[in-house]
């Protein structure tokens, strides 16, 4: 399971049509004077989409003085030619695991799970194996736990939460839990299954009432593929040159906590003025998640709970992307510079991170990698 991580296609797709303007969804307040022209950062996604052959992209930049552009190119279908706005939904992918930490950060405020525990005492099916395992491995990727998605997974099989569970945990960990770190998104879907057991509810209500809802994420939701959503953009791929629509999976697999959420640049604009106050959980809570995995050795690792923390140049930078069903998406945060840059793509073959870093180098060049 993958979820990490053209204006020339787009004239021969959309026949005389070409791509519509960007339509801001968030207004914009006045640029500081030294920042790059917003013409000049249109210019610049433009001539980037139109290299890499993506359909549309979504792009969200927000500053230090509260200045937000919110802006879409190309389309989210190009079947009716819808075009991407700041509401159009992508699908989160990986980046969307610090969300599945913070529910479970809340739990751990609640008193119904702590970081030390073992998963044992949530899945008490778990072989011995499984008991050195805590929840803050699974949350820090040092749990060594094995993708189930590794030899003959069936992606278009219609699992149960028991089937995938029993999957995890048939397959010891690849090496004594907090000793390395390696990235699992077996480990997130786990861990999603935790939350769900200790909470008494699915991560994504939890989500839902304690997350989204208070930071104003209108429309954030995790995937369904039967409810009627409206702004759902369409994910795509490249075979042989031309655009296909992405692979169908079973609809349980885009239910599990390592990324399986619909979000808008609305909403991630709301989400980072929520992270910058430092809302929905405790400091100390905030504090754990950005703080650097430590190994067993006393060693440690650039990622926190869902954010990898490595610096840049000497300043704070918190980043995710993500990889799943025709979308691409990266996230990067500058918290001590009050720079956010997000890009959405509803392309397989994207390259996210090209749009992220070149905005970034544009804006701040300072802050580019």
């Amino acid at each position: 399971m993958i979820r990490r991580s053209a204006l020339c296609l787009l004239a021969v797709a959309c026949s005389n049509t070409g791509p519509p303007p960007a339509e801001k969804g968030t207004p914009m307040a006045t640029a500081p004077s030294d920042a790059a022209p917003d013409d000049d950062l249109d210019r610049f996604v433009r001539a980037e989409m139109a290299r890499q052959r993506i359909p549309g992209v979504a792009i969200g930049i927000i500053r230090a003085d509260g200045s937000v552009k919110a802006a879409g190119y190309g389309f989210a279908d190009l079947e009716h030619q819808v075009p991407v706005t700041a509401r159009t939904l992508f699908q989160s992918a990986s980046a969307g695991k610090h969300l599945t930490a913070i529910a479970a950060m809340l739990l751990v405020e609640d008193g119904k799970l702590a970081l030390d525990d073992s998963v044992a005492t949530y899945f008490p099916e778990a072989p011995r194996a499984f008991h050195a395992v805590t929840v803050r491995h699974l949350l820090g990727h040092t749990g060594g736990i094995p993708e189930y998605t590794d030899g003959g997974f069936d992606y278009q099989r219609d699992y149960t939460e028991a089937d995938l569970i029993a999957k995890t945990l048939a397959r010891p960990p690849e090496f004594t839990p907090g000793t390395r770190w390696s990235y699992s998104n077996t480990g997130y879907a786990l861990l999603g299954f935790l939350i769900g057991r200790a909470g008494g509810q699915h991560y994504g209500e939890i989500l839902r009432t304690r997350v989204f809802g208070p930071a104003g994420m209108t429309s954030a939701r995790v995937i369904s593929e039967a409810d009627v959503i409206p702004h759902r953009a369409s994910g795509y791929r490249l075979v042989g040159g031309e655009v296909k629509h992405q692979t169908w999976v079973s609809p349980m697999l885009n239910t599990t906590g390592d990324g399986a959420l619909y979000w808008s640049i609305d909403d991630l604009v709301a989400w980072d003025r929520t992270l910058r106050a430092g809302a929905i959980l405790k400091p100390e809570s905030w504090k754990l998640i950005y703080a650097p995995a430590v190994l067993a050795g006393g060693e440690t690792h650039p990622y926190g709970f869902g954010w990898d923390v490595a610096p840049v140049r000497g300043h704070a930078r918190h980043r995710h992307d993500g990889d799943w069903q025709g979308f691409k998406v990266d996230i990067v945060r500058f918290p001590d510079d009050g720079l956010t840059v997000v890009a959405l793509c509803n392309l397989a073959e994207a390259v996210p991170e090209r749009f992220t870093d070149g905005l970034v180098a544009l804006i701040a060049p300072e802050l580019a990698p």
